[in-house]
């Protein structure tokens, strides 16, 4: 008989189902990327998770929630390095780190990205209340300090949403049309290489363009 009382070791039951939940996000991704909102159905998230519908409905109450989950993963891995900083912090290293970690995004998550692209195309309709609420307020206290630096001298003065458009642009274009960068590159799939050269020089473009020098 399983003593309950017990402290559980480190194997914990809420690790299979995190784990079973990843499984189906997962699929969830392949589908929305490729068939988009209006044609992906819970069936076919099961197919491609290779479990029974009744095991995705177990975990999502019905499609919208998957899609919200998905969604809001992305948000929540795009806007993680931008989490934590501060005024005391420079602003070249976090403009460099924050590209690189979104070029990245672009190579290991190409799928996230373009899910994210079909949404705000199709005019957002499934993160509408998001937008209005928590992700403003993010994004305002994340403005707030890039003026912060710009009115005390450690950057150019430059409006800060609309580098944070250029950013968001230029890091995400990698993932979102990967077949036009392939043909312009003239290579079959982009390697690390790649990513790194348009790392270097979208960092470059955008800090020299803030009055920065890119850290070496």
């Amino acid at each position: 008989m399983i003593n309950r009382t017990m402290p559980r070791g480190p194997y914990k039951p809420g690790k299979i189902r995190q784990k079973s939940q990843q499984t189906m996000l997962e699929a969830a991704i392949q589908a929305f990327s490729q068939y988009g909102y209006s044609g992906t159905s819970m069936q076919s998230i099961a197919d491609i998770a290779g479990v029974p519908k009744a095991n995705v409905h177990y975990y999502f109450k019905n499609k919208l929630g998957v899609y919200t989950a998905v969604l809001g993963n992305i948000l929540d891995m795009w806007d993680t390095v931008l989490n934590d900083i501060t005024i005391a912090d420079d602003p070249a290293t976090v403009l460099c780190r924050y590209i690189d970690a979104k070029i990245d995004f672009s190579r290991t998550h190409p799928q996230e990205s373009r899910v994210f692209a079909k949404e705000m195309l199709s005019g957002a309709p499934h993160l509408q209340e998001f937008l209005q609420a928590k992700y403003t307020t993010w994004l305002d206290n994340r403005l707030s300090i890039f003026r912060h630096w710009i009115k005390v001298g450690k950057m150019d003065d430059v409006e800060p949403t609309h580098l944070m458009f250029m950013i968001w642009g230029s890091t995400q274009h990698y993932a979102d049309f990967a077949p036009q960068v392939t043909q312009s590159l003239g290579t079959d799939t982009l390697q690390q290489e790649h990513f790194d050269a348009a790392a270097k020089t979208v960092k470059q473009v955008i800090l020299r363009g803030c009055g920065l020098t890119p850290p070496e």
